[in-house]
């Protein structure tokens, strides 16, 4: 069976195959910005990542110390299907040495589809949002969003394991756990600790 080129893109992006490619401060590399794709639209009081960016400045702190979870819309989501969303960063606790990764952020299961086309999260919060909060010296992280079709008959959870940290994700054992195949869409941005 072929692999579909962009998911092949996507996982590259994922699995941080090119940790030596780092966004300035005003652009991304091509790399980072194929990882987005299917629509997928996150928006913060301020903010409305509906594509890959880098994160101004002006808008860091906030991000990482105000802004409560955001609401996350998906024109495509189908009324009767439920989703799995989860937003993880691979870049922890630096991209040159993610040794933490993935940082698991928020995991939110059994979303209903008729929600999310309206920008509503109504699931089941299985980790808690986390905001962006990259150490201080630790260059620019990719926070990464991921959108999944949820198997009907199939609960989704996290062992007793994966409940006690966020941290060291096996975020690829979960997606085959469960049989989530690959995401129906994604979205990432790049930020870095506000006083950097």
């Amino acid at each position: 069976m072929a692999v579909p080129v962009p998911f092949l893109v996507l996982c590259a992006c994922v699995l941080g195959l090119y940790r030596g490619v780092e966004a300035t401060p005003d652009a991304l590399s091509s790399l980072d910005a194929s990882f987005c794709q299917g629509g997928l639209e996150v928006v913060y009081p301020e903010l409305d990542v509906d594509e890959c960016l880098v994160i101004s400045k002006d808008l860091r702190e906030k991000m990482s110390t105000v802004w409560n979870a955001p609401n996350v819309y998906f024109p495509g989501a189908r009324t009767n299907q439920m989703y799995v969303l989860l937003m993880v960063d691979p870049d922890a606790p630096s991209r040159a040495q993610p040794k933490a990764a993935y940082w698991r952020h928020w995991l939110v299961v059994d979303v209903q589809g008729d929600a999310l086309k309206k920008g509503q999260i109504r699931g089941t919060a299985l980790t808690n949002y986390q905001r962006p909060t990259p150490p201080q010296t630790s260059g620019f992280h990719r926070y990464q969003f991921m959108l999944f079709e949820q198997h009907p008959d199939a609960p989704v959870s996290l062992t007793k394991q994966e409940k006690s940290s966020s941290a060291k994700w096996d975020l690829w054992a979960f997606i085959t756990r469960f049989d989530l195949g690959e995401p129906v869409a994604t979205v990432q941005f790049l930020t870095q600790n506000f006083k950097a």
